[in-house]
């Protein structure tokens, strides 16, 4: 059928047909990777329903996906915490029951194991090749709403940011691929469909402020989870603040820093306390790495601190003084 239009246009417009372009042929490449990245990536988020052993707690929903062909469920800590009972909804349709093989609260990053499910997988990508204004595609189960997806693009890279424990999360990704609750857990991809991050917070009522751990962060956690159900951490048993350091004290001793730890308790029984570590003593670093503030000293006391000497340098009576504190391992 062919419709007659005003003459005075050029020849090539003069006639159109009842045959539309087929909407595959109008995507633009942008749609194009979109589009792909959730065909590819659907299969293997899934959503979680989390009954709390407190029974008066109302049930928990989040998201997370699967990273191995047994089953392996990456999440957040704090959708699966405090459970009684892990409800995993597949793709499919099929609720299968979860197991919880580890959790981190200092990472917000949980690893739960479903059963005999062989379904798709997602890779990691490394997150240090991450660019500030590439791709940026969020998928999850919003509100209950089962495999939304949001796209948008990094907006920031080296975040930080606290979690329920107090702890800083370091490498965090920014976005503002919209996130809402019941996102969290689940990927951040990038446009080959590769995991770039896990959502894990979003600013509220502020609008496109939202966060993922970055994946190569989430990687480390998720290898000491499936080996030993935990990330193992250092502990010294005191409690200090930030405090700026005078500058005719950082100059006569020759100090880059501004800042340290002011030692305001040492309980008792712990590590410190079998040390030489003194109220007032304002630590400025261990091993030799200078630490500015709290969240620096939880950085230096990882896992390779457990059992061993540490050297801690504090400033005492306007001068440097060496000890040594053998850390032992946070519990809890």
């Amino acid at each position: 059928m062919v419709y007659t239009v005003q003459s005075d246009l050029p020849a090539h417009l003069q006639t159109i047909t009842d045959r539309t372009p087929d909407d595959s042929v109008l995507l633009d490449a942008y749609s194009q990777t979109i589009t792909r990245v959730a065909r590819l990536a659907s299969q293997a988020v899934v959503q979680l329903t989390v009954q709390k052993s407190h029974p008066k707690q109302q049930p928990a929903t989040g998201s997370g996906f699967l990273i191995s062909s047994d089953g392996m469920v990456v999440t957040n800590c704090h959708v699966v915490q405090g459970q009684s009972d892990i409800q995993v909804n597949l793709p499919d349709g099929l609720a299968v029951p979860g197991t919880l093989v580890g959790q981190d609260p200092s990472t917000d990053i949980a690893l739960v194991q479903v059963h005999g499910f062989k379904s798709g997988h997602l890779k990691f990508a490394n997150s240090d090749e991450l660019q500030v204004g590439q791709i940026a595609i969020a998928m999850g189960n919003p509100f209950g709403f089962q495999y939304s997806l949001t796209a948008g693009v990094v907006s920031a890279l080296g975040r930080t940011l606290r979690t329920e424990s107090g702890r800083l999360i370091d490498d965090v990704i920014q976005t503002d691929a919209a996130l809402n609750p019941g996102n969290s857990g689940g990927p951040l991809l990038n446009s080959q469909g590769l995991v770039i991050g896990v959502n894990t917070a979003v600013i509220r009522p502020a609008q496109g402020l939202s966060f993922a751990v970055a994946s190569n962060l989430v990687e480390y956690v998720i290898s000491r989870l499936i080996r030993e159900g935990k990330v193992r951490r250092a502990y010294i048993g005191i409690a200090g603040q930030n405090v700026p350091l005078p500058a005719r004290l950082t100059a006569a001793l020759k100090l880059e820093q501004t800042a340290g730890i002011l030692v305001h308790h040492i309980e008792k029984l712990q590590p410190a306390a079998n040390s030489a570590l003194q109220l007032r003593d304002v630590i400025i670093a261990i091993d030799e790495v200078p630490v500015k503030t709290i969240d620096d000293l939880h950085k230096q006391l990882d896992e390779t601190k457990v059992g061993r000497i540490v050297l801690f340098t504090v400033l005492r009576g306007g001068k440097t003084e060496s000890l040594f504190i053998t850390p032992k391992e946070l519990v809890g």
